[in-house]
């Protein structure tokens, strides 16, 4: 809808209700007419405020889209909020309207959503004041501060003194899906009433009865909800987080997820034992290079991962494999007389779960991994990595190196040609974007779990919070530059290494050494989107800050609602203007993680359906690369 048209319908809605309120034969509703009133009448100077304000925003949103067919980014999305924003202001503007003479009409009620609204408009009109600074501060098509540091701690400052409790009362949900907003509304419940009871001395599943029990007057009081969930996002710490999340791998949810998932014949987790690994050079099979098992914090320890696959192929039941599984024995459908073996699958995708880092395994995510396979006709191997803080950074990502080396090397019983898929960040600092400070707003995302920037977080012995990361992890990340590029560059892509010597100098092999001693932290997030890059310390690892990359294929989905839109379409440009082959996919109306609501709804039916058609287009290639990566 024209913005312009959406701004003059709330003036004239809104005046239209002072006249009948203000008028001649004033209505005997008493204050709650008069909070009406004068909610109406801030409504309209927010109104008047803002028009201009996204006029502006209109004329140059494009200009930091991917490109003219895909229309997306932290700007657009901040502006679609607001007039979503409005136009239910607009839809309880008529009601209350055409019904205030009804006998039943509920004055108070009614006052009291327009009230809410009016202060979710409020915020929407502070983060577009900061996204006016953002815009005006930044080069055109650039949507992060990368250059002002000072700025982007004075956007969290500002940010978090913004109230939030508005948007998780009365209007929780309003910018997304109707038919995922009973959901959502469920999990923000459960979230309030689970942090109520968090801390008593409950069992993890008595703790979830025990906040069934209190959720009902969150419920009835949307306002007490809100206040409830900005009190948890602001005071508890990681460990609660960990703890609800978690719930959904309880023994019960996870049963009923399984009934309602595809079923399929291979499904084991594995424990891979800590082993140097040897690996060819892409460029030269000649020469390799060994892995060394990840060591970051407490030294060489297992990688635990599951194998998934909608029908038993080849090496799959090899007793190389199980071996490493972790039940005994493996759940292998070997026994059943109608369980034919295929051959074994040209492909094998590698799949890294969402959570942060910090909560789930791959059992949260089995629902549609299983129905992955079965549609792509491949099995997946879904990487269990350790989770923070227990296992600080860079703990995990060493781990889904390792695992992608792992399955590298065996790949003549998981698949010939590896592909990459999961959530990754392309920035691990907490720099000023449109779409991540809209955390504010975020169901699933908070600025509390997203601030991780390494030089603002000090370090506390035995805290269970986000200063696990330390500055020890930004030295390690120092030793590291020197010569990870190079090294990581001639081990992917063999264009980068062709018609140099075979014979390396002493400090290419001082670097592989170091590299090999070190773990390889920074190796780790170059390997999950398959870029090379020299570590900037100062801005901390990134991939959108990275000097160099080497992708053969990058299909990419993003949400429009998502906190890290922006990091999808920077990253997007960079590799096409690099000349790297890249496609992009804005889902619209959907929040961060809308895989995990897989059946939940048409729209994210939609949304994993096109990621589906987008791994099938890679692995339809009729001359497949070795190695691809696939994000959302």
């Amino acid at each position: 809808m024209d913005h312009e048209v959406v701004f003059a319908t709330l003036e004239k809605v809104c005046q239209d209700n002072i006249s009948v309120f203000c008028g001649p034969s004033r209505l005997p509703h008493g204050t709650a007419v008069e909070r009406l009133v004068t909610c109406l009448k801030q409504i309209q100077e927010h109104g008047r405020a803002l028009e201009p304000v996204v006029t502006s925003f209109t004329a140059v949103y494009h200009h930091y889209d991917f490109d003219e067919q895909t229309p997306g980014n932290g700007y657009r999305t901040l502006v679609k909020v607001l007039e979503a924003c409005l136009l239910h202001i607009i839809h309880k503007a008529r009601y209350i309207a055409s019904s205030y003479s009804n006998p039943f009409f509920r004055v108070d009620h009614n006052t009291s959503e327009m009230e809410a609204y009016c202060s979710a408009l409020c915020q929407l009109r502070a983060l577009l004041h900061l996204a006016q600074q953002l815009i005006n501060d930044n080069d055109c098509g650039q949507l992060y501060s990368l250059q002002d540091k000072d700025l982007s701690r004075s956007f969290v400052q500002e940010y978090s003194s913004m109230h939030k409790a508005c948007f998780y009362g009365r209007c929780l949900g309003f910018q997304y899906s109707p038919s995922i907003r009973p959901f959502l509304q469920t999990v923000v419940i459960s979230m309030v009433s689970y942090g109520e009871t968090y801390g008593k001395q409950q069992s993890g599943l008595g703790t979830a009865a025990l906040s069934l029990l209190t959720s009902g007057k969150y419920v009835i009081d949307p306002e007490l909800r809100g206040a409830e969930f900005e009190r948890i996002t602001q005071n508890l710490d990681m460990q609660f987080w960990k703890s609800f999340w978690n719930l959904t791998e309880s023994g019960l949810l996870a049963g009923f997820n399984r009934i309602a998932s595809k079923q399929v014949q291979v499904n084991f987790t594995m424990t891979v034992p800590p082993v140097t690994l040897c690996l060819p050079l892409a460029s030269d099979p000649r020469l390799s290079v060994t892995v060394s098992p990840p060591i970051a914090h407490w030294g060489p320890g297992p990688v635990h991962m599951r194998l998934i696959s909608y029908e038993l192929r080849e090496g799959q039941d090899s007793e190389e494999l199980l071996v490493l599984s972790r039940a005994k024995p493996p759940p292998i459908s070997t026994h059943l007389p109608w369980v034919q073996k295929q051959p074994r699958s040209p492909w094998l995708l590698i799949h890294f779960h969402g959570g942060g880092f910090v909560a789930q395994t791959s059992r949260s995510h089995e629902n549609y991994l299983r129905s992955w396979s079965k549609e792509l006709n491949v099995p997946v191997l879904s990487v269990d990595y350790s989770l923070s803080p227990e296992a600080p950074f860079p703990r995990a990502l060493e781990e889904c190196f390792y695992a992608y080396c792992w399955a590298l090397n065996n790949c003549h019983l998981l698949g010939q040609c590896v592909a990459l898929y999961g959530y990754t960040v392309k920035l691990s600092t907490y720099l000023s974007s449109m779409a991540t400070l809209k955390s504010l707003i975020a169901c699933f995302w908070t600025v509390g779990l997203s601030c991780m920037d390494y030089q603002t977080v000090q370090p506390a012995m035995g805290s269970s919070t986000l200063s696990t990361l330390s500055r020890d992890t930004a030295m390690l990340l120092s030793d590291l530059t020197q010569g990870a590029s190079n090294w990581i560059q001639s081990f992917l892509d063999p264009r980068r290494t062709s018609g140099r010597s075979l014979s390396r100098s002493s400090s290419q092999r001082q670097t592989e050494t170091h590299m090999s001693n070190q773990a390889s932290a920074l190796l780790t997030f170059s390997l999950l989107d398959f870029s090379s890059y020299k570590v900037q310390c100062e801005l901390n690892c990134s991939l959108l800050l990275t000097a160099e990359f080497e992708l053969t294929l990058l299909p990419t989905q993003a949400s429009a609602l998502d906190a890290l839109l922006d990091d999808s379409v920077m990253f997007a440009k960079k590799l096409r203007d690099m000349g790297q082959p890249v496609s992009l996919t804005v889902a619209k109306d959907l929040p961060h993680g809308f895989l995990s609501l897989y059946q939940l709804s048409k729209e994210t039916d939609v949304a994993a359906e096109v990621c589906i058609a987008r791994i099938r287009e890679v692995f339809e290639q009729e001359n497949p690369p070795h190695n691809l990566v696939e994000e959302t």
